[in-house]
């Protein structure tokens, strides 16, 4: 018995020194004008001093977590065609910017020299980008050792500020949230070099527990939303647009069948049907998935969700890849997946499929940059 209870005050001390770690300065870092003026992006429109408008504009994808290591255990493999294809053929050659949100190299599991044998491919990719001046790339807790590459071909950033016309984006992988990844990401990575990838294990951090994404999330969300601006992240894998995970946009999807099924006729009222029963039960398999019987407390607690917070997922999707894309007028979340494949509400018809050579692309989720700034200022107004 006394060995039992002296287990579970180590236990209970072992937490509450995780608490007191999982915190960082690196947030009033980001806002600090100091912080790196190089990795600005700006899509806004300057005049001269005759008063000629001069657009810099463009469109901006952001991506993150390849994890592109080597051999048969890489989790990029099963995408990693695919995501090539769409980078080269689709965002290049219409002229995107790319900002590759941290983990694309997965050094903690593998050398650099073997990752960038096995994607010689994707790199040759990642150069046409950095010679047309159109790439952006920011450190992840899986590749923050780049910067002690002195051959590396591309710059670093911790953060990259994107300008539009009505308000900042602030990209940043997101594991600076917590002091456990920035003070012990070296103890992580040997777990991870020496202990899971010899068993197959795949890459657990945040991506794998609810409790850990919510601490993530939560800490990015209070930044964006004290400081009237937008950050997107990457990290947890969780797909967030507008602050909403896929578990609260189904509520809202099915809020708005309901909406429409009482004036609806025939095949449409049977087709609304269909899909809130659809719906109903993915929610519920992602909550039995997410356990969120274990979280009490939202990521907004009482309050209305600010749109301030967005997550462009990850390229290891079992089914796809998700993505942000971000011009000067609007934001979206979409998701890019081989055709025939792909998640199965994509395919029932609620969504345009637009297919590119064996790829196919979605909008899951967009809006106008003019009505997200206005439910931010709006939602965050102290009644």
């Amino acid at each position: 018995m006394p060995q039992r209870k002296l287990l579970v005050l180590l236990l209970i001390l072992y937490f509450a020194i995780i608490f007191l770690l999982m915190t960082s300065s690196f947030f009033s870092d980001i806002i600090n004008k100091r912080f790196n003026p190089a990795a600005i992006l700006d899509l806004d429109s300057s005049s001269d001093s005759a008063g000629t408008q001069s657009p810099r504009g463009g469109k901006v994808l952001i991506i993150s977590d390849f994890h592109m290591g080597s051999g048969s255990r890489d989790d990029f493999h099963p995408n990693g065609d695919m995501v090539k294809r769409i980078l080269e053929n689709y965002y290049y050659k219409n002229g995107w910017y790319l900002v590759l949100n941290g983990d694309i190299e997965e050094l903690a599991k593998y050398p650099l020299s073997a990752i960038r044998a096995e994607w010689a491919g994707m790199y040759r990719v990642f150069d046409l980008f950095a010679s047309a001046g159109r790439l952006y790339k920011t450190l992840g807790n899986h590749d923050e050792d780049l910067v002690f590459v002195k051959d590396y071909p591309y710059p670093l950033y911790n953060v990259v500020r994107v300008e539009t016309p009505l308000l900042p984006l602030y990209i940043y992988h997101g594991h600076q949230s917590s002091r456990v990844y920035t003070d012990f990401n070296n103890i992580i990575r040997l777990s991870l070099r020496y202990l899971f990838k010899p068993f197959g294990i795949r890459n657990i951090s945040s991506a794998r527990s609810p409790y850990r994404r919510f601490h993530v999330e939560r800490q990015a969300y209070r930044f964006s939303l004290n400081n009237n601006c937008i950050s997107v992240i990457g990290h947890t894998h969780r797909a967030l647009f507008e602050s909403l995970g896929r578990f609260d946009y189904i509520k809202f999807e099915i809020e708005k069948h309901c909406r429409n099924y009482p004036s609806s006729r025939g095949e449409e009222r049977e087709r609304i049907a269909h899909e809130v029963m659809a719906l109903r039960q993915e929610l519920g398999k992602l909550k039995r998935a997410e356990r969120r019987q274990g979280i009490r407390i939202g990521l907004y607690g009482d309050e209305l969700p600010v749109p301030c917070l967005f997550n462009s997922g990850s390229a290891i999707g079992k089914k796809g890849v998700n993505a942000i894309e971000v011009d000067s007028e609007k934001i979206a979340l979409v998701y890019w997946f081989e055709e025939g494949k792909g998640m199965k509400f994509i395919n029932r018809g609620w969504y345009n499929v637009e297919k590119l050579a064996g790829c196919c692309r979605s909008v899951l989720n967009q809006d106008r940059l003019d009505y997200v700034k206005a439910k931010i200022e709006l939602f965050n107004a102290k009644p």
